[in-house]
């Protein structure tokens, strides 16, 4: 197959192994150790995909992670891959790629780039408000339009692993300083992690000419590597990102370990998620080589500098033959000495009056060097067909034809991993660009991301901080005489800071800052205009930086040029944060084997299986299986319902309630413990009885509630919420071990050691009876909130009086073992009393008809006990944890939101939860609101629907009219009452 634009010759490219592929329906050839870029570049590829909201075509820009355009979608069905950078993708025998945006030819959404003056910063923040009723017709065009790609269409058929690590030294990234620092590091002897993104480790000297010592660049790579792989201590990490930087020394990496396969080929994981714990860490990421800021400088063909020099000399693919090399340093002068031996014409615009000594050379050699001038504009529409050079000082302009633009406006050290942990950054007047200032004494950078570039500097300047990283943990590393270093590729040298080139006098043409997310510098002017001086306002309503870019090519120049139009220096303007991750990393990666099943444990009761073989129907709650409702044949859901509620208050209801937590207490300061936790009084608390608390956080809102039993002098069984479990372990070990270390009292969840079956109903003590059971039922000998321990069917057992429902209950703890067994035994004696399960649902509404609450369904993080109506379990003999933060003025507010109950006027309707309560919904004003709905059902033990609900000031209204308003269900009338509906019966 024809490759136009590959070179005879040269490049690091298997030409013997020709790779067929795939992009946008066309069959391709690329070669092995070709990226997917490099390949459609070789084939005359221009347009890869369009632009995210303009749909402007856009071409290659970058080689690296930095590249904004060249986001495809890679192979289809499940295993597809969407966001994937062309520039990091290994290209392999049968790969498909696909823009992830529009049509690379013709693409319809073309037109919106004609709409682009109409749609300016903030323009989704303006439009889509009004009319409020248009939201969904807004909605139903945008979503279909956004984002880049698609995700798979069925689950992800491979599998992940997962690895933890701990070394001395992690270097990130294995270029020429990354490699030196590890050398340094691993022969002191300590243990060294030596990651890099790229499929081999190099970096920018795998497209270097430069002799290091005596041999060159590439040879001395594959030297430095074969003696790191010999070394036991030293793990090498090639294809693997470091993509965050955390505190305590740990990191975590992405290992890409069959992606570079055909997927016939694959086999075994195709990530590993590495969690890396590193004493220290030298971050040797290299640099980002940023652009000017001119006219069209989006169109295909406008490429970084860097990025042409290698595509030539790594891969052997000239991306032109006409080029304007664009630059304000000396480092773009290899992008000039690679294209001319590529037999490429170029002419150079460099923005600098004086020339410097790289520049004069290259005039002297008889190249178009042009001194204080920069491209003014692009022009061409799918591909760059001419450049628009003016005199900077605005004498004229000139334009030349070209089909390549290579922009060098200085390069950007890749702080990102220095910034995850909060590193300091300090603008560099010389290289106009942030720098890593002193950090963490865990964290050192190397290299490019540490600003040197010069090849001599940068071997030594990796030296050392591999040396510092291994004296730092005590071993001595032997400083080894850096090699002598012969390299003709200039570095950057002195500069002129330009941000942005002048508009060109045909008229204003757009000038982009962020390719990815098509923001222009027209909208940063409107972000000032509009009076925005932060830059990370400006970024966020512009949206520079967001996505998968985070403001690699952009944001600095981006910051410079908010900084002109404030009139201000770049360093008070500063630039946006950095955050985690550096590079994508895909869910599967961070999930590992954490999938299905294994993502979270389903936890299941001992009579799991007989809900099951009933036809129990199961809700979440936590990590546990609960039966929700058990319908019979025909029964809808509320039919069901009610027919459970029903036949617990005439007969007997049977709940598997083993999904309480429990936290077994014991210890001589376990009383203490509970006053400490719990609002109201557990001193006086006799042996062999229970007692009802709640537990408040520091702010004094509601954090968990549930019974506590004393089982002996100094022994407490705390029950908790099924879902609350975990926190209140927690929240409680957490004082004891942090506040009082000093209390001597020990906690153990014995929350699976134990089933629990409810009976509760009019028979329950009598079925009780009927099991068997050395414990006295009586009354008087068994009260309400007491707690027994003897056998029930004997099995050994505790047994306690407290009731959910508001009917006479028995609540059975059994060795969990023996739970089956008491609840079939249970079933098969209790068919005379008509006993039923029932599940959470029907407990929900015999519960709610008590006026009981479930916290976090009738609570959330601002309801205190106060607006409960629970100022009765709040003692004030004793303090306990949030109780002074009850004293607060806000707390006793006559007005706060108060738990009530509602009665709808039509006793069928059911008030759907969650709904807002008002006086008149169909004011014209905004409407003010009363309160919400937290619960709602429809009781079967009292003949209609009800509900509890927050309400401001509730207590004071009980009898006031109000309405509840749901989207779907419109307006319901209701009457405020008192949150209790039902009475029980008495014994």
């Amino acid at each position: 197959m024809n490759q136009p634009r590959r070179l005879a010759q040269g490049g690091l490219v298997d030409r013997g192994e020709p790779l067929r592929f795939v992009f946008d329906g066309r069959e391709l050839e690329g070669y092995a150790g070709d990226t997917l870029a490099s390949a459609l570049l070789a084939n005359g590829i221009s347009v890869v995909n369009r632009s995210i909201k303009l749909h402007r075509p856009r071409g290659i820009v970058g080689h690296g992670p930095e590249e904004p355009n060249a986001l495809l979608q890679i192979d289809r069905g499940a295993v597809t891959l969407p966001d994937r950078r062309a520039t990091q993708t290994e290209l392999y025998d049968g790969l498909e790629a696909r823009p992830a945006v529009g049509r690379p030819e013709r693409d319809p959404g073309a037109a919106m780039g004609a709409l682009s003056p109409f749609m300016p910063a903030g323009f989704y923040y303006k439009t889509f408000m009004s009319p409020q009723g248009w939201w969904e017709r807004y909605e139903q065009v945008i979503r279909p339009a956004a984002g880049f790609g698609y995700a798979p269409d069925g689950p992800d058929p491979d599998v992940y692993d997962r690895r933890n690590a701990h070394c001395d030294v992690l270097v990130a990234g294995g270029g020429p300083a990354g490699l030196q620092a590890a050398l340094t590091a691993a022969r002191a002897g300590a243990r060294v992690i030596l990651a890099d993104e790229q499929a081999c480790f190099g970096g920018h000297l795998l497209a270097s000419r430069a002799q290091i010592g005596d041999a060159h660049a590439a040879d001395w790579v594959a030297r430095a590597v074969a003696e790191l792989a010999d070394m036991p201590e030293v793990t090498l990490l090639p294809r693997t990102a470091v993509f965050g930087n955390y505190d305590h020394g740990f990191a975590g990496l992405v290992e890409r370990l069959n992606d570079h396969l055909p997927p016939g080929e694959r086999a075994g994981p195709r990530e590993r998620y590495w969690r890396v714990r590193a004493r220290q860490m030298v971050i040797a990421a290299g640099a980002i080589e940023r652009p000017i800021v001119f006219g069209n400088n989006d169109r295909p063909g406008v490429m970084t500098a860097s990025a042409v020099t290698t595509y030539i000399r790594r891969y052997g693919v000239c991306p032109g033959q006409r080029a304007v090399v664009f630059a304000n340093n000396d480092s773009a002068y290899a992008a000039v000495e690679a294209l001319q031996g590529a037999g490429a014409s170029v002419v150079v615009a460099d923005a600098r009056e004086e020339g410097s000594g790289v520049a004069l050379a290259a005039r002297a050699a008889g190249v178009d060097v042009r001194l204080g001038s920069a491209v003014l504009s692009a022009h061409g529409r799918k591909h760059v067909t001419a450049a628009t050079i003016g005199d900077l000082a605005r004498q004229g302009q000139q334009r030349v034809p070209c089909d390549l633009i290579a922009v060098s406006g200085g390069w950007n050290p890749a702080v990102h991993l220095h910034s995850h942990i909060r590193g300091p950054l300090r603008f560099d007047h010389d290289l106009a660009t942030l720098l890593p200032a002193a950090g963490p004494e865990h964290v050192r950078s190397a290299g490019a991301a540490d600003g040197v570039f010069s090849l001599a500097e940068v071997l030594a300047n990796g030296a050392e901080a591999g040396a510092t990283a291994a004296a730092a943990l005590g071993f001595e590393p032997a400083m080894a005489e850096t090699p002598s270093v012969h390299d003709d590729d200039p570095a950057p040298g002195a500069l002129r800071v330009l941000w942005r080139a002048p508009a060109p006098s045909a008229g204003k043409l757009p000038a982009f800052v962020d390719l990815q997310n098509d923001v222009k510098t027209s909208d940063l002017e409107l972000a000032v205009r509009e009076g925005y001086r932060s830059i990370e306002h400006v970024k966020r309503y512009s949206i520079m930086g967001f996505g998968t870019d985070q403001g690699r090519l952009g944001n600095i120049v981006g910051s410079g040029i908010v900084a002109e139009l404030l009139g201000e220096n770049v360093e008070a303007v500063g630039t946006t944060t950095f955050r985690p991750a550096w590079t994508p990393v895909t869910y599967g990666a961070l999930v590992g084997e954490e999938l299905g099943a294994l993502f979270q444990p389903e936890r299941t009761t001992p009579m799991h299986d007989w809900h099951v073989a009933r036809g129990a129907l199961f809700e979440d709650v936590g990590q546990w299986k609960r039966a929700w409702y058990y319908p019979q044949a025909g029964e809808s859901m509320d039919e069901a319902v009610r027919r459970e509620c029903l036949a617990t208050q005439r007969g007997i209801g049977a709940l598997d309630y083993s999904t309480l937590g429990k936290i077994d207490i014991q210890g001589p300061d376990a009383v203490t413990l509970l006053e400490r936790v719990y609002t109201n009084n557990w001193r006086r608390l006799a042996v062999g009885r229970c007692r009802y608390g709640i537990m408040l956080d520091e702010n004094g809102t509601v954090l968990d509630d549930g019974v506590t039993a004393r089982l002996g002098e100094h022994h407490y069984l705390m029950y908790t919420t099924t879902g609350g479990a975990a926190t209140v372990m927690g929240w409680l070990e957490r004082w004891l071990q942090t506040e009082w270390p000093e209390l001597d009292v020990y906690l153990t969840s014995v929350t699976d050691q134990w089933a629990i079956m409810s009976l509760a109903g009019p028979y329950s003590r009598d079925l009780l009876r009927d099991l068997g059971t050395d414990i006295d039922l009586d009354p008087q000998a068994f009260p309400f909130m007491a707690v027994r321990e003897g056998h029930v069917a004997g099995v050994p057992a505790r047994v306690q009086r407290a009731s959910f429902s508001g009917e006479l209950t028995f609540e059975i703890s059994v060795p969990a073992d023996h739970g089956l067994f008491l609840w079939e035994g249970a079933f098969a004696l209790g068919e005379r009393y008509g006993i039923t399960p029932y599940g959470t649902e029907a407990m929900h509404v015999l519960r709610a008809e008590m006026g009981f609450i479930i916290v976090g369904q009738d609570t959330d993080g601002a309801v205190s006990p106060l607006d409960l109506g629970m100022q009765g379990v709040i003692s004030d003999r004793k303090d306990c944890l949030g109780k002074r933060s009850l004293s607060r003025p806000d707390f006793r507010r006559d007005d706060r939101p108060q738990l009530v109950g509602l009665t709808p006027d039509d006793p069928e309707v059911v008030v759907p939860e969650g709904a807002q309560l008002v006086h008149d919904p169909d004011q014209s004003t905004p409407v003010p609101l009363e309160g919400w709905v937290t619960s709602s059902y429809y009781g079967a033990r009292i003949g209609h629907s009800f509900a509890l609900a927050m309400v401001n000031g509730g207590r004071a209204r009980h009898g006031e009219r109000l309405t509840a308003w749901d989207l779907d269900a419109g307006p319901i009338a209701v009457t405020v009452t008192a949150p209790s509906f039902y009475q029980p019966p008495q014994e």
